[in-house]
């Protein structure tokens, strides 16, 4: 494998990671009017992503600054075309940034509820606009002879991008609830996990024809057989399938996996139908640009390589040693229906959730 190749594939996997991590977060921002009977709930189901939220968006950094640094003339395509919704995204962020930093500071009634309320449109919005902004990579946008964006954010938006970035937030929000299942308990817990209940068979639904529709996507613009894009599609699909079985019965962690590797593969179907171009061109599909076309020099991806293979490691250890130091579960009042079994064993006399 080439450095071309080998970087294309990595800022896909960066990409899965960020959507795998950054989704929960934005999945417990997405329940916070639904979920929580009080502000005591909403405060617990903050807590379960306050020592990690922030640390979930490096990974949309890493993958910026790998984009930028391996591919610059697909950064610069990208963020010129899409800049008002790469714009938008960045309000979003913000907008929810602030939302942790100032709910804390008052009690009052009306000011909690503003900045819930921020909270959760920040969290559906950006995850939205991703979901758009990655299905346009594939379904093409106007690209001059130069490989300069020749169209309007209108372009950006049709029935099949919107329905991605539609599909993008009912998946985060599924992922949501089965992290809030696992990561919480008593009554808290026990509603997470049946609100995850009803949320997997419309969510699978949803977010199945999307892939479905990218593979045919593929197919017709940009060149692609049915075969390899039909791979990760067909196992998002058996993901998507696995996780309305584990919900169902019960199993919470293994359902929070299953929600995970739904997300990864939504990703990997996207980069797997764009290769081996970087953005699709279209109508004019010449204009396509191609990993090669668009790669940096050869000396300066080498030099990132090994930039990546000292620092990435220690990144994940950094963020894996996180993830244990905060893995227990908040909440406290026992539940009202059936436990609801986790990846691992509670303490004895916990609620089970």
């Amino acid at each position: 494998m080439d450095l071309e190749i080998f970087w294309f594939c990595l800022i896909g996997v960066l990409w899965g990671g960020y959507f795998v991590l950054e989704g929960f977060d934005f999945g417990v921002g997405i329940l916070l009017p639904v979920l929580p009977r009080d502000e005591r709930e909403r405060s617990t189901m903050l807590q379960t992503i306050g020592p990690v939220w922030d640390g979930n968006e490096v990974w949309l950094v890493v993958a910026g600054g790998a984009t930028f640094a391996a591919f610059p003339i697909w950064y610069a395509t990208m963020f010129s075309g899409f800049y008002l919704a790469l714009l938008l995204v960045l309000v979003f962020l913000i907008v929810r940034v602030v939302s942790f930093e100032w709910r804390e500071k008052s009690e009052d009634p009306r000011w909690l509820t503003t900045w819930r309320w921020a909270n959760t449109v920040g969290s559906i919005g950006a995850p939205f606009v991703w979901g758009v902004a990655l299905a346009n990579l594939v379904h093409g946008v106007p690209l001059d002879s130069d490989g300069n964006y020749s169209g309007n954010i209108l372009d950006l938006f049709d029935a099949y991008t919107v329905l991605a970035g539609l599909a993008t937030v009912a998946l985060f929000a599924l992922h949501g609830a089965t992290f809030l299942a696992l990561r919480t308990t008593g009554d808290l817990c026990a509603r997470a996990a049946a609100l995850a209940r009803r949320l997997s068979i419309p969510v699978a639904i949803l977010l199945g024809g999307v892939l479905a529709w990218t593979v045919a996507v593929g197919v017709d613009r940009n060149d692609k057989d049915v075969f390899p894009p039909v791979l990760p599609a067909g196992l998002g699909v058996a993901a998507l399938v696995l996780t309305v079985i584990l919900v169902m019965r019960r199993r919470s962690g293994w359902a929070f996996v299953a929600t995970a590797v739904a997300t990864a593969l939504w990703v990997a179907t996207i980069f797997t139908t764009l290769y081996p171009r970087v953005l699709v061109s279209h109508p004019s599909f010449s204009n396509s640009l191609t990993i090669s076309g668009a790669a940096a020099a050869h000396y300066a991806l080498s030099v990132i390589t090994v930039v990546a293979a000292i620092f990435v490691p220690v990144v994940l250890l950094y963020q894996g040693w996180t993830y244990h130091v905060f893995r227990a579960r908040l909440g406290g009042e026992p539940p009202a229906g059936e436990p609801v079994e986790g990846l691992e064993p509670r303490a004895a006399g916990s609620a089970t959730g």
